[in-house]
């Protein structure tokens, strides 16, 4: 990692940084979320990583965790809950018909906050990809939400020091997710009304959610906090996890342009997938800030743009489209 000035403080997934292992660490059988920060370390401009619990707390502690990040220079900026690495979670966590099984997600998750606090971090994301429903007659919905909203209730008010952030995904493993767009997570939110929850937008579930990234964003920031933002990319038919600005180049300007009138300050962090294709992943992450921080410099060129703001209160597109393209391509 180098010392050089960014726009954003860049996070990224840490599990991608276990491709080819058997290159990286030679003769070694066993390698640990330690290891893979310290690959990490290696991509210039990265300065946080984000830990999923409790995957990556296996074989190591939080405190581990914090001496590391110290000795490498790298910030935590938060832990992820995963709940798919229990069986017993595939028919819901928060959300399981089974009481005992319920009980038992939420306090996985309230043992990860406490193992957040303990490696001094503040922000934890919850991505309830279990809880959802896949045939009709099978959930009663109401129930679902009120279960939801109760584990939800308790997770906030558990360390209320610590941020609640909800990442929404339309589907993938449940057909069908409890918590599938933007008004959906908002009106949970609400349900809840606790101080220290917000939302999570990940670029790639906003898009096959059929939203509009920073439409999407200046709601969140309108009704609640936008507490995280994923970057990466895809076809609007699944998480397909690409490099940042890849195939949707002005819809990551445009949320990145809404970003900064928003005043959003937290890390941007790369959910990315190059362990899924076989591409190097310090490489890959490079290419992530490369590829926000041009597009930052896109920005500079339209900062106080007084004829993009004439045509956006106009709602004029094509002359919007042209200072766009002159910022991107040059002319006139």
């Amino acid at each position: 990692m180098t010392a050089e000035k960014t726009r954003f403080a860049y996070a990224t997934r840490l599990n991608g940084f276990r491709a080819d292992a058997a290159s990286v660490w030679p003769g070694r059988n066993r390698i640990t979320a330690l290891d893979l920060i310290e690959r990490a370390a290696t991509v210039p401009g990265l300065s946080a990583v984000d830990f999923n619990f409790p995957d990556h707390l296996e074989g190591t502690t939080a405190k581990d965790i914090r001496a590391k990040l110290d000795s490498l220079g790298i910030s935590l900026n938060g832990f992820a809950m995963r709940y798919y690495s229990d069986p017993g979670f595939k028919k819901g966590a928060l959300t399981h018909p089974d009481k005992a099984l319920r009980a038992k997600a939420l306090d996985l998750t309230l043992r990860g906050l406490d193992a957040l606090a303990e490696a001094g971090g503040g922000l934890m994301t919850l991505w309830l990809g279990q809880d959802g429903f896949d045939y009709a007659f099978q959930a009663d919905y109401l129930r679902l939400w009120d279960e939801t909203a109760e584990a939800l209730s308790a997770i906030a008010a558990h360390n209320p020091a610590i941020d609640i952030s909800i990442e929404y995904k339309p589907n993938e493993p449940r057909a069908f997710s409890l918590l599938p767009d933007v008004a959906t997570t908002l009106l949970m939110v609400s349900d809840v009304g606790a101080k220290n929850m917000g939302v999570t937008l990940d670029f790639a579930h906003v898009l096959y959610a059929g939203e509009m990234p920073a439409y999407a964003a200046a709601l969140i920031h309108r009704r609640s906090r936008l507490l995280g933002v994923h970057l990466n990319d895809g076809y609007a038919k699944r998480d397909d996890g690409l490099v940042a600005g890849s195939v949707h180049v002005i819809q990551t300007l445009e949320l990145l342009y809404t970003l900064e009138k928003l005043g959003y300050r937290n890390a941007i962090y790369f959910d990315t997938f190059p362990d899924a294709v076989g591409l190097d992943p310090v490489a890959e992450c490079s290419a992530n800030i490369s590829a926000v921080e041009g597009m930052c410099r896109v920005l500079d060129r339209l900062r106080g743009n007084a004829a993009l703001d004439q045509a956006i209160a106009a709602q004029d597109a094509v002359a919007s489209q042209r200072i766009l393209q002159s910022a991107l391509y040059g002319g006139a």
